[in-house]
């Protein structure tokens, strides 16, 4: 099996059936991790899709193979990929970072302005993240809604949370910046426009010294061919 049995897409009304196993799988999953955030219902995750703010896999059979959706908070400053799951009979072929790189371009598409950020204590989706392009922040960079940060109230590391008055928990804040990306983009371009002009003057100052060695050649063998009669008469 290979990711090339999958198809991964923006999520319609056309595959709400599915919304409840997701949804299953989502709290087996995070029961079994020991963290999760607040159980979706599936209602909640049909609407996702009928809004066209969500990305499912599907195998060439027709099951579902993998879920992910899209949240904001802030009044739309912010985007999280939220829920990211992968049916376990599909593991291990690649299937979370094709997801997550798909949901990822679908935010950047209805969002362009907003920071995405996400929260999580695992290695793989930290791996994920950062191969997007995602920073490691603190708390304070992420959204300030309260409604977001409800959300980790069913979660067991909850009173770490509040302890720490929401400045750092168990989960890895990552975030990506259209700014600063967009800064970082401004910045890359004008190195190379920097380095190919410096790479213009070397070869335009080696093309000069080729024609002055040229010229200094021709006027040294007519130098030459000038004396050497001369010399060849006296002897």
């Amino acid at each position: 099996m290979t990711i090339s049995d999958f198809l991964i897409i923006p999520a319609t009304a056309n595959h709400v059936g599915y919304a409840e196993q997701i949804c299953n799988e989502m709290f087996e999953s995070a029961k079994a991790r020991g963290t999760g955030i607040a159980r979706r219902k599936p209602e909640y995750v049909a609407k996702k899709m009928e809004e066209g703010k969500a990305v499912i896999a599907l195998h060439k059979d027709g099951r579902w193979a993998g879920f992910c959706y899209i949240e904001t908070w802030g009044h739309g400053d912010y985007v999280a990929n939220s829920g990211l799951i992968v049916n376990p009979e599909f593991r291990k072929v690649g299937l979370a970072k094709a997801i997550k790189k798909r949901v990822f371009e679908l935010s950047r598409e209805k969002y362009p302005k907003s920071k995405i950020f996400g929260l999580t204590t695992g290695l793989a989706v930290m791996k994920i993240n950062s191969d997007l392009g995602y920073e490691p922040v603190t708390y304070s960079e992420l959204t300030q809604d309260e409604e977001f940060w409800k959300g980790c109230q069913s979660c067991i590391n909850y009173d770490i949370l509040k302890s720490k008055d929401r400045k750092n928990c168990m989960c890895t804040a990552m975030l990506w910046n259209p700014e600063e990306k967009e800064r970082e983009l401004k910045e890359k371009i004008q190195r190379r426009t920097e380095a190919k002009e410096r790479l213009e003057r070397i070869v335009k100052k080696q093309s000069l010294l080729k024609r002055l060695e040229a010229k200094l050649w021709k006027s040294t063998k007519k130098m030459v061919a000038a004396v050497l009669p001369v010399s060849t008469k006296t002897v």
